[in-house]
């Protein structure tokens, strides 16, 4: 499904539905012909599942909800009919805001809280990784900022990422 767009001097707004909250890429045309891409915030869990259709929900499992995110924005970009990849576009920056563990309660089990706190940013930290490592290997690897917050409106997600990139039309 095509993306929605709508053209505002240098910016070009791409969203869904006829009253949308956010949209899901802003270009902002560069005078080289570039396009700087704004990538929604969005998490591998129901952000995932409502963009790509999934069946299943992920829930707190960085290893699958990271791809899924990356998957996201590679749709949104075949949707509005930016380019066909993510490879096509070199990331400057991501953010990623990191949940809390939706189990065990902390006052209950505050150790296995912590323990399960070291587990989603190992297998966040190996996941982001394997993705710039084996899906765009001839890339940079942006640099980013990780804020851990207490939750985000996603209650199955561990992590809900934005980035900002940039399509080089005439790279050499």
């Amino acid at each position: 499904m095509a993306l929605r767009a709508r053209r505002r001097g240098k910016l070009t707004y791409y969203y869904e539905g006829e009253r949308p909250v956010l949209s899901a890429l802003v270009t902002e045309e560069q005078p080289d012909g570039d396009l700087r891409i704004y990538f929604a915030g969005l998490t591998g869990g129901y952000s995932a599942k409502g963009v790509l259709g999934l069946d299943d929900l992920v829930t707190m499992d960085p290893k699958r909800e990271i791809p899924l995110i990356f998957a996201c924005w590679e749709k949104w970009l075949r949707d509005a009919g930016i380019c066909d990849a993510l490879a096509d576009v070199d990331f400057v920056e991501l953010r990623s805001f990191g949940c809390q563990p939706k189990a065990p309660n902390p006052l209950v089990d505050p150790l296995g809280y912590r323990k399960e706190q070291e587990r989603l940013r190992a297998e966040y930290a190996e996941a982001y990784g394997d993705f710039f490592t084996t899906r765009l290997p001839d890339h940079g690897v942006p640099c980013r900022f990780t804020v851990h917050v207490v939750d985000v409106p996603d209650g199955a997600a561990s992590y809900e990422f934005s980035a900002v990139g940039l399509l080089q039309r005439n790279r050499s």
